[in-house]
């Protein structure tokens, strides 16, 4: 269900019912994001963890509890899980063990693919990503794999705006109609959105952005594109913890609006962060919700 409509058109905004964000957020400033895809596929299969691996000038460093984890070859089973390929992160036992990862900079979203030892069930495991900062827990995430079976692959995913810069999977419990399973699991594509201390260039840069303050009800977003741009509107609630999508997709060069509707359960009262990322740049902005 559509909560918003989004088009290309002249707009009027009356003055005193709307501000211009960024001067409210001028302490904000512009950071860069850079999405990169570590397939692991430059370790030398064999390589036991712990290993650091750097992609597109980002380093990711690997390493596990217990047993730990080695690279291996995707087909190490005799098949290829789908979706994997090259070299994948193995466990090194039939014990349970731990994931680490950690990077050399912020990043504000993480995805693997991971694949449990299951064989013919018909529910999966529970499978556990932790986000931290400096030490400190900052989001939790749980998934089960959607299609069970044998060696079912899913995609673990976790998300905070403010940044964490370390991560840890953890095999988090058993399936619950399953005779024959193991609490292990094998690991590939690791997607990261790290964040980026540089300044966007002004071809990429969004202006006239425009918002009623506080929102309230359905509350029009204005704002120019210098050029196309791929985009996410986004709202976070003020711990950083994401909330809901208003918009992802391309757009033409040229002002925009969308409305933003805050009628639902999705939004209560209070201060939020409605973020907003195109190719090269991720801005946030606080704003306040009143229904």
């Amino acid at each position: 269900m559509k909560t918003f409509t989004i088009k290309k058109q002249n707009f009027f905004l009356k003055a005193g019912t709307a501000f211009i964000l960024s001067v409210i957020m001028a302490s904000s400033s512009p950071v860069c994001a850079q999405t990169v895809l570590f397939t692991f596929d430059n370790i030398p299969q064999y390589t036991p963890l712990p290993v650091s691996t750097t992609v597109s000038g980002i380093t990711a460093h690997l390493s596990g509890t217990g047993s730990s984890y080695s690279i291996q070859a995707a087909n190490v089973l005799g098949f290829t899980p789908a979706g994997f390929s090259g070299n994948v992160i193995y466990p090194s036992s039939i014990n349970p063990s731990d994931l680490l990862i950690s990077f050399d900079r912020k990043i504000t979203d993480f995805s693997i693919m991971y694949s449990v030892q299951e064989l013919a069930c018909d529910t999966s495991a529970t499978m556990q990503a932790k986000a931290y900062l400096k030490g400190n827990l900052v989001a939790t995430t749980y998934t089960i794999a959607s299609i069970p079976g044998t060696w079912p692959v899913d995609t673990m995913k976790i998300s905070f705006l403010t940044g964490f810069d370390s991560v840890v999977v953890h095999f988090y419990s058993h399936p619950s109609r399953c005779q024959d399973w193991g609490p292990v699991f094998l690991a590939d594509n690791m997607k990261i959105t790290a964040l980026l201390t540089a300044t966007p260039s002004p071809e990429t840069f969004i202006t006239r952005l425009i918002i009623p303050n506080p929102v309230s009800k359905s509350s029009p977003i204005s704002f120019s594109l210098s050029q196309p741009e791929n985009i996410t509107v986004s709202v976070y609630d003020i711990t950083g913890r994401f909330v809901k999508n208003l918009f992802q997709g391309s757009l033409t060069a040229g002002e925009h609006q969308l409305n933003w509707d805050v009628s639902d359960n999705a939004f209560q009262n209070g201060i939020y962060l409605l973020n907003i990322t195109t190719t090269n740049f991720t801005r946030a902005y606080k704003v306040v919700v009143v229904k």
